[in-house]
């Protein structure tokens, strides 16, 4: 079969800080390609719904498949899976990813027909099964595990054998300078864990995989960075480095290779400081930037959102950091409950430090508890306003006078870090991107008061709704099962192992 493989549109924050190549969407067309098909791939982050409609008509795919994992881009499938079927009525569309296993139902009834399944769970296991049984027998697509339709439901997903006989198809996507975070430009991604064992309200990592936590082995992992052209490389993990021996044997496979990369990471502050060894290792190996989700500079904030750190150890972590002269970025959740002096409270701690401080706004996604928590008081249902820029929940301010303090609170990391402030940092580092053909970094430098401005994000409410997010049927004061929030089932040998690596934290 012909399939192409397709990764929706960029969100409002990809538009400065980073774009980044779509690994997941790669994993599942080197599963499908192993497989036997004939596989395209099209990322239309980086290509435009003109070069999509281009493909369909060039290629004429048997089955276009679509990976997607934000919320904000469930109107975009649902369009671009409507104009599949007026072109191609028997070409098979199957949506997949984070977001579509938690909302697979209602895309579906949005789509009315022209969206033929939806596979919750991870897609590299699932979509050679589901284009075996489109060829053969596609009425009965529903009996498949983890594959709904409108028909009905298969099984429960069921998690892949293993992480190790998983490799993406990168060579799929051959314009690869167009992805890029901060200065590492370009920058190509990689996957050395999958899961968290953390549980935090806010968060549907751990809902999705089952509160599961498993590794690539570290040989295969030094394989595939040795594979990569690009200098830079952002390690898409959850939380990396959680366990401290996976990420020694990690090291060991790249220093027996003589890899030589830059490195950006995610992780919390309690596992940086109970492995301090192995990040001062990985230090020496490359790693230059990292991103640590406070969430909160308060202890009240972080017990809401059910963080687990204590907020003293967060600013050691960050004192450390410092200390090896890593470049760290956090966030910090905005609250749509704050008013003008909490806000102002934030600016001042955000200037006082040399942090990249991110201010995201709080928004409940479906798979997190909160979304069974708060979605009663959603002031939209629009799924284009989920994208942690926009305020979906009731805000103690004016809407308009909410969006003015938060973009003004964002100023400061433009202030610090973007415009001319960073181009004296990185002259050097930009004259030679420059030279290099690279100008994602350069770019993103001069756009920040075209993108974060509260007159544009206040606007956007205003735009006409297709597609409204069906809200959950939750019993008043009811306690919420989180196991009733897993796409993946769990198992006792992944909970007793998420314990202690909790219980170390």
């Amino acid at each position: 079969m012909k399939v192409l493989c397709v990764h929706p549109s960029g969100l409002m924050y990809t538009e400065i800080f980073l774009r980044l190549e779509p690994l997941g969407v790669e994993l599942v067309a080197a599963s499908v390609r192993r497989a036997g098909h004939d596989v395209r791939l099209l990322d239309l982050q980086a290509a435009t719904h003109k070069d999509f409609f281009r493909m369909l008509d060039s290629f004429r795919p048997d089955a276009v498949l679509f990976g997607m994992n934000y919320l904000a881009n469930v109107p975009e499938v649902v369009d671009l899976c409507k104009a599949v079927k007026q072109r191609l009525p028997r070409t098979l569309t199957c949506v997949g990813g984070h977001s579509a296993s938690f909302t697979a139902r209602e895309l579906l009834e949005h789509a009315r027909g022209d969206i033929d399944c939806v596979v919750r769970g991870e897609g590299e296991e699932a979509a050679p099964r589901v284009l075996d049984a489109w060829r053969d027998d596609p009425k009965n697509l529903h009996l498949l595990d983890g594959v709904i339709t409108l028909t009905g439901e298969g099984p429960p997903p069921k998690q892949i054998h293993s992480l190790d006989d998983l490799r993406p198809a990168r060579d799929l996507l051959p314009n690869r300078k167009k992805y890029f975070i901060g200065v590492l430009d370009p920058a190509a991604s990689i996957e050395f864990s999958r899961g968290c064992p953390w549980d935090c309200s806010f968060c549907s990592a751990w809902t999705f995989y089952g509160r599961s936590y498993r590794k690539v082995a570290p040989e295969l992992c030094a394989e595939d960075l040795a594979s990569i052209r690009e200098e830079g490389v952002f390690i898409v993990d959850d939380v990396a480095f959680i366990q401290a021996e996976h990420g020694h044997a990690i090291a060991d496979a790249i220093e027996k290779r003589n890899i030589k990369k830059r490195y950006y990471l995610e992780t919390r502050g309690d596992v940086l400081l109970r492995n301090k060894e192995l990040f001062v290792r990985w230090k020496k190996l490359g790693m230059e930037y990292m991103f640590l989700g406070l969430e909160a500079i308060d202890a009240e904030g972080l017990k809401a959102f059910r963080k687990r750190v204590p907020l003293g150890k967060n600013f050691e972590a960050l004192e450390y950091a410092r200390s090896l002269g890593i470049m760290v970025a956090v966030n910090i959740i905005a609250d749509p409950d704050w008013d003008e002096a909490r806000f102002a409270v934030i600016r001042e701690w955000a200037l006082s430090v040399p942090e990249i401080v991110n201010i995201s706004v709080n928004t409940p996604y479906p798979g997190t508890e909160t979304f069974l928590t708060d979605a009663r008081t959603f002031t939209t249902r629009d799924y284009r306003l989920f994208d942690i820029q926009h305020a979906v929940l009731p805000t103690k301010l004016p809407l308009a006078r909410f969006y003015e303090e938060l973009v003004k609170t964002q100023q400061v990391l433009n202030k610090k870090h973007l415009g001319l402030a960073a181009l004296k940092a990185t002259a050097e580092i930009s004259a030679r991107l420059l030279l290099q053909g690279q100008t994602n970094f350069v770019k993103m430098l001069w756009k920040f008061s075209s993108v974060y401005n509260p007159k544009r994000q206040l606007a956007d409410h205003a735009q006409p709704v297709k597609y409204e997010m069906k809200l959950p049927v939750v019993a008043e004061k009811k306690k919420i099962d989180p196991r009733k929030l897993y796409v993946l089932p769990p198992n006792s040998k992944a909970a007793q192992a998420n314990l202690l690596i909790t219980r170390e934290s």
